[in-house]
């Protein structure tokens, strides 16, 4: 998988910085027949190249699916603010016990009940390709705005949106 720092192409800062916050992103794979399944996954912190981390249990579908089709996308949503981010990328499935160590919390036992050296316990590392984000400033006086403008003129508000290359 091609390593670097993908966080500093046009206009990456701002995407990295509006997905921060957002704790559960959609992560939507292919299965062997090209059906597309989505599932919420609790993100972690992004690391130095701009990775996007997600713990998981050795066995599932979506490990399966990773392994036979690495493409994947991730959709982070924050209603409150009128903030939505897609990122594409591809991924992995790592077992490495002194990373799943250093990105473990204490909420992680919610999933896994039998802690970090539980061996069903692995990450998926997500490194993006692509990314595209809606952004809207002031997201609730924005809505109100907007609501008030197209009543008056017809005409919708501007939300700042922008294509991203992270490769």
């Amino acid at each position: 998988m091609h390593q670097g720092n993908h966080r500093d192409h046009e206009g990456a800062k701002k995407l990295f910085s509006l997905i921060k916050d957002i704790k559960v992103a959609m992560m939507t794979t292919a299965d062997p027949d090209g059906k597309l399944y989505s599932r919420p996954m609790w993100s972690q912190e992004t690391d130095e190249n701009g990775d996007l981390w997600f713990f998981t249990k050795l066995h599932s579908p979506k490990t399966e699916e990773i392994s036979r089709d690495n493409q994947i996308n991730l959709a982070f949503s924050d209603p409150s603010n009128q903030t939505y981010v897609s990122v594409a990328g591809k991924a992995e499935v790592i077992r490495d016990q002194a990373l799943i160590n250093d990105k473990w919390t204490e909420s992680m036992k919610t999933w896994f009940p039998n802690g970090k050296t539980d061996p069903e316990v692995a990450l998926i590392r997500v490194h993006p390709e692509k990314g595209e984000y809606w952004d809207s400033p002031n997201g609730t006086m924005l809505h109100l705005y907007g609501y008030v403008k197209a009543t008056v003129t017809g005409e919708s508000p501007k939300t700042e949106t922008k294509k991203v290359d992270l490769a």
